[in-house]
């Protein structure tokens, strides 16, 4: 996760001069792209200040006898994230319809809290349906390219949010909503530590410059521990499943960072918003959360007891 002063290892002078436009660039609302000094590119007090505030918003109303206050703090994040990938997908020419995305995210997450992971299927089939009907309204011109931006947009955000509404069923639910953050969590702040200490070969210079392979070490080494110290205290299950659990995070995790920057490449912006100090738009921190939801419920359905 180290920065370069110049262009990256393979890199030359025309992706040089791509990357620094899009470190530069504007985030979707035209607020200034993150320019902090330093190796990692963070404000990095504003960073931990956010993180430790939206840690109390997940775990305050998970932990609380009103878990269902959870699924409203989920359903404000993909009505959030929505906007943020409609407005960002706009700057491209595409406008998939707000409305019906906004509603259908919201129905996903409820039915998926409610009813389990069928509705939630059916749910997200309903949505890109809407999504068909209501852009009927507007001209032929750019159809195709309207009802595909709402397809990705429903199943990016609120269909793979729903997996993490999934795993707030059963009695143990907060407990394992707490182990897929936090083993998330883990993995970025393991890669985000080895990387400015020890960074110097870039992962994927042509899309995220800061990302190295010795960061991506740390988080492998986090993300193991984490797991094995969650699956022995949380679930009093084999440390060793908690590692094979872990190793999966990390890999849905860099996966899923490594895909939102390739899409604000292509879109050319440096956030997706500036929601929030040090870490940009709420889609800048739900990255490595999202496609992380689906394999976490997998894997902590098949090797964790319902207790």
């Amino acid at each position: 996760m180290s920065t370069p002063s110049s262009a990256p290892d393979g890199a030359g002078p025309a992706d040089a001069g791509i990357l620094a436009a899009v470190e530069n660039a504007p985030s979707v609302d035209g607020a200034p792209g993150k320019r902090e000094p330093g190796r990692a590119g963070r404000n990095l007090p504003a960073a931990i200040g956010v993180g430790v505030g939206l840690g109390l918003l997940v775990t305050v109303p998970l932990f609380s006898p009103y878990r269902w206050l959870f699924i409203g703090v989920l359903v404000a994040a993909a009505s959030l994230g929505t906007y943020e990938i409609v407005s960002a997908l706009r700057r491209l020419g595409a406008a998939p319809p707000m409305v019906p995305l906004v509603v259908g995210g919201a129905t996903m997450l409820v039915l998926a809290y409610t009813s389990g992971s069928e509705p939630l299927f059916l749910a997200l089939a309903l949505t890109v349906l809407a999504c068909l009907v209501w852009r009927l309204a507007d001209p032929a011109e750019g159809y195709l390219r309207d009802v595909a931006a709402a397809a990705f947009t429903a199943t990016y955000v609120p269909f793979l949010m729903g997996f993490a509404a999934l795993l707030t069923q059963g009695p143990d639910g907060p407990r394992r909503v707490t182990a897929f953050v936090a083993t998330v969590v883990c993995s970025d702040v393991g890669g985000y530590t080895a990387g400015v200490l020890f960074g110097k070969h870039p992962m994927a210079p042509s899309v995220s410059p800061k990302k190295s392979w010795e960061g991506f070490c740390g988080s492998l080494l986090a993300c193991a521990v984490a797991g094995a110290v969650f699956f022995a205290t949380l679930f009093d299950a084999n440390p060793l499943l908690g590692v094979v659990y872990g190793l999966a995070v990390v890999g849905t995790a860099t996966l899923g960072d490594l895909g939102e920057s390739m899409v604000k490449r292509d879109i050319g912006i440096k956030d997706m918003g500036d929601l929030l100090p040090g870490h940009g738009g709420l889609m800048d921190r739900l990255d490595s959360l999202l496609p992380t939801a689906p394999v976490a419920w997998l894997l902590l359905t098949a090797f964790v007891s319902v207790t």
